[in-house]
């Protein structure tokens, strides 16, 4: 198996303890404006900070004498067993954090277990991660993350170029179909750096620009002829033998339209704040939307983001219904301090944190999460 491209930072620095100590420490090795497009949000950044604080709201009640031996983090996600329930969000221009990118993300993903969504905006090629990862026996589920593209063509041609690849979902994200007003990377004047693109685009010719008459929007009459809608999910259903997620979701009438449509799963999440502010934290939604998908497919897998930082904030999210969870900020604050070292301490650090949590709660799989284990703070 090749290794990721060479680099100073790839020794852990000393005193990284948890995941805030790694967003510290990565504050020093990222460019002011790629600090801004990892770490902004949208307008006030209102949601960006609801979403960490919902999951400091609820408090975890401790349970004592209860039998632990043999317990395990163990979860069943689209017909595999893996480890523990934390997978890598995507994330998109990697490479501008550290020059592994994502390999060393895919690289730490796979070491550790976990999953890993690769974002349509990736800097790596997406064969490339694949090929790097793919083999790996203890590693968890690679799905590719897909923004549906103006040409139906080229996206018919990305969706097969990650069949090809071995990629075993797609993640389509449903709640950005434009972007949000991100004041921190206006004022930083964020540009891409030379030499970073999202390479799995290339090609792609530009959408064809929409002629507007005087007063007309540029974004109601230009732009948003090319969002996607509910009939796009379809099709892209249709032209896949993958199982297709949807992202961004979190009113419980949009869930159980997805769940009427036979989609795989629903990732509740509001973009990390980046698109709509002011939106409720993921933390808020996720047992609506989970009440609602139960009604109608009780299997059905129901993931979330948003705000994790502990395990304790991940065995919350378990004990509200969640299949899973993923991070995406904490995972490029490793990245940025230390390559594939970093991603696989942050993602220690959660595995660890999960399991004290398990044990202090009485929980000897997730399967005893519930919402019992929560109480207001």
């Amino acid at each position: 198996m090749s290794q990721p491209a060479s680099d100073p930072r790839t020794v852990l620095p000393p005193g990284i303890v948890n995941l805030a100590d790694h967003e510290t420490h990565a504050a020093t090795h990222l460019e002011p404006g790629a600090w801004a497009y990892f770490n902004g949000a949208a307008a006030d950044e209102i949601t960006l900070a609801a979403n960490r604080h919902a999951w400091d709201r609820m408090g975890l009640l401790p349970r004592v004498l209860r039998p632990l031996a043999g317990g395990h983090t163990r979860v069943e996600l689209l017909g595999r067993t893996l480890a523990h329930p934390i997978l890598l969000a995507p994330v998109a221009y990697q490479r501008m954090a550290h020059p592994d990118g994502e390999l060393g993300a895919a690289y730490a993903a796979a070491a550790l277990g976990a999953g890993m969504v690769l974002s349509t905006q990736a800097s790596t090629r997406l064969e490339a991660v694949a090929n790097a990862i793919r083999d790996d026996v203890g590693r968890g589920p690679l799905w590719f993350q897909l923004y549906l593209q103006h040409d139906r063509d080229f996206t018919r041609e990305l969706v097969e170029r990650a069949e090809r690849a071995g990629y075993e979902a797609l993640v389509l994200t449903v709640d950005a179909p434009c972007h949000g007003a991100r004041d921190r990377e206006r004022r930083a004047g964020f540009r891409l750096p030379t030499g970073i693109t999202a390479v799995n685009l290339l090609g792609m010719l530009p959408a064809p620009e929409v002629p507007l008459a005087p007063g007309q929007s540029a974004l109601f009459d230009g732009l948003l002829h090319h969002a996607p809608t509910w009939a796009d999910v379809q099709w892209l259903q249709s032209i896949t033998r993958l199982p297709v997620l949807l992202k961004g979701v979190l009113h419980p009438d949009d869930a159980r339209e997805a769940t009427n449509l036979g989609v795989a799963g629903i990732i509740v999440s509001n973009h990390g704040g980046r698109t709509l502010d002011t939106t409720p934290a993921t933390a808020t939604q996720l047992p609506h939307v989970v009440e609602a998908v139960r009604a109608v497919s009780p299997a059905m897998p129901v993931l979330v983001d948003g705000g994790i930082r502990r395990g304790t904030d991940v065995l919350k999210a378990m004990a509200l219904g969640a299949s899973a969870v993923l991070v995406g900020r904490p995972a490029v604050h490793g990245l940025a301090n230390a390559g594939a070292a970093g991603v696989a301490h942050v993602l220690r650090l959660l595995r660890d944190e999960l399991e004290i949590a398990m044990a202090l709660t009485g929980c000897a799989t997730l399967a005893d999460a519930s919402p019992a284990l929560l109480v207001p703070r």
